[in-house]
């Protein structure tokens, strides 16, 4: 397994951060690999992916570049520089422009454990990566993105949380598949053979994207842990379905609100798990709470709802009626 020697203070100044880049560098290997894992997935490739092959088909040296930057066990490092805190997308697609040819293809000829094939053999490779993220930015993800950083600010918001409760292990046990604290300063990241590497001193940095996918990566002193958010965010066709009865009580949205509770969610979660305004959410949330079917406790700057044992005896009742 590989697994990083993170000292307390760098585990302290740790910190969430958001990156568009990565969220397209997500969707690119979504687009890859073709298969959804859920049904918000799955419609997402069923508008995109036609477009995306007849884009490869026309181009066969980038076409050839994704196979090889996907690799089968290590992704080329050029493609996923770590992110920044606040950085643009268009900031970070030009950190992936600007890599030296000779460095993009010797991370190539790493993430295919062999050598380059000879139509690679170029110096335009940072520039074609660089074009092709662009076009799935914008044609993808841009049009998501609003969505998408409610869904993610709303995970984030959900793991401060319990970082409050059961400290970084806790977080960090379930961010990823591979993903756990091991004890005595050690964080495992993979599953794979590699050997451990001591990120005492350095910046680490965790990342959500919405596809259910993750990696990896550092540049010098920077380190990232790219994961996939909670599946109830990221999929909201998922959400637990409100019984009937349940709904002509409450009204269908306060219903709605109700079921998704059996975990404690912050409004910004509601609002982007639901899809409903802030001011709704907020007005069914009072309700719940007037009726004694919800409470609320803060977690550092967030207040975070769930359901009381009367809000689980009337969604039982309603379930079994």
């Amino acid at each position: 397994m590989g697994w990083w020697q993170v000292d307390a203070d760098t585990l302290a100044r740790s910190r969430f951060v958001l990156s568009p880049l990565a969220e397209t560098f997500a969707s690119l290997k979504l687009l890859h690999a073709g298969t959804g894992r859920h049904p918000g997935e799955r419609a997402w490739l069923r508008a995109h992916l036609p477009a995306y092959r007849e884009l490869l088909a026309a181009d066969p040296v980038t076409a050839l570049l994704v196979r090889a930057g996907l690799g089968r066990h290590w992704i080329a490092d050029f493609l996923t520089p770590p992110p920044r805190d606040g950085e643009t997308f268009e900031a970070g697609v030009d950190r992936v422009r600007a890599v030296p040819s000779a460095a993009a293809r010797a991370h190539l000829r790493l993430s295919l454990a062999g050598p380059l094939p000879a139509a690679l053999e170029r110096d335009d490779l940072p520039e074609r990566a660089a074009k092709l993220l662009e076009q799935v930015w914008e044609e993808s993800v841009r049009p998501y993105w609003a969505r998408r950083r409610q869904v993610l600010e709303a995970d984030v918001v959900a793991r401060t949380a319990r970082v409050g409760q059961g400290g970084w292990a806790a977080v960090l046990d379930g961010l990823r598949p591979g993903t756990r604290w091991l004890g005595e300063s050690r964080l495992q990241i993979n599953l794979h053979a590699y050997p451990p590497r001591a990120v005492s001193g350095a910046e680490l940095v965790f990342v959500p994207v919405t596809p259910q996918t993750g990696w990896v990566a550092w540049e010098a002193a920077r380190y990232a842990v790219v994961y996939p958010c909670t599946g109830v965010l990221a999929d909201g066709s998922g959400r637990p379905p409100v019984p009937a009865s349940l709904g002509a009580l409450l009204g269908a949205g306060r219903a709605g609100v109700l079921v998704l509770l059996g975990d404690p969610m912050s409004t910004t979660q509601l609002v982007a798990v639901t899809g409903q305004g802030l001011g709704s959410v907020g007005r069914h949330l009072r309700v719940l709470l007037d009726a004694g079917l919800v409470r609320r406790r803060r977690a550092g700057r967030s207040v975070l709802y769930s359901r009381t044992a009367a809000g689980e005896a009337l969604l039982e009742a309603a379930r079994t009626g």
